[in-house]
């Protein structure tokens, strides 16, 4: 396959990141003892690995820390940059300390270094490693292409890769305690709803849904927003230049909101958030606000 000519006799096992395996939608075994796990190694049903390979691996596995129980996790190895493309053969043991074998779909990856900072993210099919047997640590290479790496430089010592548990989570309405205070619980599955059935987002993708709008007495417009994040990480707003358009084209309302507090919308996730625009921001005439759409503008 290519892939024992990656693993060396001088490679060493490193920081292992692991995860309770309903993180990962696999169910482990309810009442199991709290004693730790060691996991076996195993290899893909369709490898043939040369003698010598097995003695590597072997040694590898034999450096492995045990795991809890119900446990996934990704036992870190070595980097080593592809000459041509500059693309990285991440080499990890993926350990599962479960009763009972798995098998895995796609997955988003992350590469995180001594400093707990991102370096790079891809998702990979987890269905090509085959079916992990019980209690088991199979060797497998994670090729992060160029486009994928946030730093040119391979991290020092302590990096891991890791299962971005954000992304497994789903994306979430991330409710502000003013609002869970003032809405009923209803109102706030309803959100929860309507959120579920939002377009997906693509990845870094930070988008603004119209939720409501309504013309006040005063004449003032009054607008619930959605506030999309699709990010890892969470998302700072000080000031927002806003503007409202109706069903037809139509700019209805146009403004720039001064966030104090700073407005935080957490990873992967929806905040919904109202502004007010008064009189002196809307247009006049008549609109049609069955549709419309909040956009961001450049700032004035």
């Amino acid at each position: 396959m290519g892939l024992f000519s990656f693993f060396k006799k001088t490679d060493k096992v490193g920081t292992d990141s692991a995860i309770d395996s309903k993180d990962l939608g696999q169910k482990g075994t309810e009442g199991q003892n709290a004693n730790n796990v060691d996991t076996k190694l195993s290899f893909h049903p369709d490898w043939h690995v040369p003698q010598e390979q097995k003695y590597i691996f072997n040694f590898l596995a034999n450096e492995l820390q045990p795991l809890k129980p119900n446990q996934l996790s990704l036992a870190a190895i070595n980097i080593e940059v592809e000459p041509n493309t500059k693309a990285w053969n991440v080499k990890a043991f993926v350990r599962s300390s479960l009763n009972q074998a798995i098998q895995l779909g796609e997955i988003e990856l992350l590469l995180i270094d001594k400093n707990d900072q991102q370096i790079a993210s891809k998702s990979f099919n987890f269905a090509e490693l085959g079916s992990l047997p019980a209690k088991s640590a199979r060797p497998w290479v994670f090729t992060f292409e160029k486009s994928t790496l946030a730093v040119e430089e391979v991290p020092e010592d302590g990096w891991k890769i890791a299962f971005n548990l954000i992304s497994l989570r789903g994306h979430q309405l991330d409710l502000d305690e003013t609002w869970k205070k003032q809405l009923p619980k209803d109102q706030q599955d309803a959100l929860v709803n309507i959120v579920k059935k939002l377009p997906k987002l693509s990845k870094n993708e930070v988008n603004f849904t119209g939720l409501q709008a309504k013309i006040h007495d005063d004449k003032s417009l009054v607008t619930s927003i959605f506030i999309r994040n699709g990010n890892n990480k969470a998302i700072n707003i000080e000031q927002l230049p806003l503007e409202i358009v109706d069903a037809n084209g139509t700019l209805v309302a146009k403004g720039s909101f001064r966030l104090d507090p700073v407005l935080s919308v957490q990873p992967n996730s929806t905040k919904p958030w109202t502004f007010i625009f008064p009189e002196e921001l809307v247009s006049e005439g008549d609109f049609d606000l069955s549709r419309w759409s909040a956009r961001v503008t450049q700032k004035q």
